[in-house]
């Protein structure tokens, strides 16, 4: 192929998601043929020490405790944000203003009114942007997509998806910190709504199109948590767990639900999707099989099948291993740097964009919004 040009890459951030795509970075040019070599340039931390072993784990060439010298460093090409809620907005709009392409963690922000500032600072820069909504990578979830739009499923009646843990369960979790920021309503926004309800959104957006408007009620068990960072007991101000239903703009009904206190669920992610010819059926705990029930096929041998998706001539799996051999979570991820690369070498955006993520922001606002006023909100 011809001579890559190097993508130069400042990490902000060194938890678990940090890790997730600096090991996609690492690994997407083994297995796909880009325009871009992505380098692992600059990883920023507030702990130097805890910061400096993640760049030595991670093949990093330098590090920084301030992202602000990140987001000013002319060698930094790509800006990839994986910090608390709370401090994407600040710097995504310093990236965008200094000419960076941007990927950020989801959810792109605690509410819509930031989202839509980060939106709007990255569409009046013109730089490429990208929410890592990983999922919609997983191939069977990509092929279900693709299903869809080739109207396998016909006129679509129903879409259902939860979203399950049970790590808040007890009541000694404290809230804020670096642990457990996704506790504290001023670091995250939202709890189960913004963090995981936010995955079942987008994907459902993605495939099945706009929500015209949703009821909810979501609910706070434990009412009072520890602050890690302070020590005092303050009121909890997250959802633990929530349910909506909606109406979808092409007049489906949507059923939703998420919580962190499902016990014996780590990450139970699970979408159904009833058409007028055929259902489709996903569940993260088996990510490789899409359930698949075609009402045309003949009576005697009617029922649902179960799809292994390993095939080449299925999504993603052509630059994979031999059919039948399976992939995993973190390939997602491996997916998603290169769709952006891929998207970004002919001066595009890959999806999806701040503009989507601000359209999931918004239908998590109207889910909130209507919990607390107990009434149905119109998007």
């Amino acid at each position: 192929m011809a001579t890559q040009k190097k993508l130069n890459i400042g990490m902000i951030g060194r938890g678990f998601m940090a890790k997730a795509h600096s090991n996609a970075f690492r690994r997407v040019g083994n297995f796909f043929d880009l325009a871009y070599e992505p380098v692992l340039k600059t990883v920023c931390g507030t702990n130097e020490a805890g910061t400096k072993a993640f760049a030595d784990s991670w093949g990093y060439e330098s590090v920084a405790t301030d992202w602000r010298r990140v987001v000013e460093d002319k060698n930094i090409d790509l800006i990839e944000i994986c910090v608390p809620n709370s401090l994407h907005a600040e710097i995504a709009i310093a990236a965008a203003e200094a000419g960076k392409m941007i990927i950020c963690e989801k959810p792109l922000a605690r509410d819509a009114v930031e989202a839509l500032a980060m939106t709007e600072a990255v569409e009046k820069a013109g730089v490429l942007n990208l929410v890592s909504f990983n999922y919609r990578r997983i191939p069977a979830v990509t092929l279900a997509k693709k299903l869809i739009d080739e109207g396998k499923l016909g006129k679509i009646f129903h879409y259902r998806a939860n979203f399950l843990q049970d790590w808040t369960i007890n009541a000694d979790v404290p809230q804020g910190g670096k642990d457990t920021w996704r506790l504290d309503v001023k670091e995250a926004g939202s709890g189960v709504t913004g963090d995981l309800l936010a995955h079942c959104i987008d994907i459902a957006l993605w495939q099945n199109g706009p929500v015209k408007d949703v009821t909810a009620l979501t609910e706070t068990f434990v009412k009072e948590r520890k602050n890690a960072v302070t020590g005092k007991l303050e009121p909890v101000g997250i959802d633990d767990a929530c349910t909506f239903i909606c109406r979808f703009a092409n007049g489906s009904l949507g059923n939703f639900e998420s919580t962190r206190y499902a016990r014996g669920h780590k990450a139970l992610f699970t979408f159904e999707i009833n058409g007028e010819k055929a259902s489709i059926k996903w569940d993260l705990h088996d990510l490789h099989r899409l359930q698949y029930f075609d009402h045309s096929d003949a009576g005697i041998v009617r029922g649902w099948r179960s799809i292994h998706v390993s095939d080449g001539d299925q999504p993603y799996m052509s630059h994979w291993w031999v059919p039948g051999l399976q992939i995993g979570y973190e390939h997602s991820f491996v997916h998603q740097v290169a769709d952006f690369l891929e998207a970004a070498a002919k001066g595009e955006n890959a999806r999806p964009t701040f503009r989507d993520a601000y359209e999931t922001s918004r239908v998590c606002d109207a889910v909130l919004k209507s919990a607390a006023s107990g009434q149905w909100v119109s998007l």
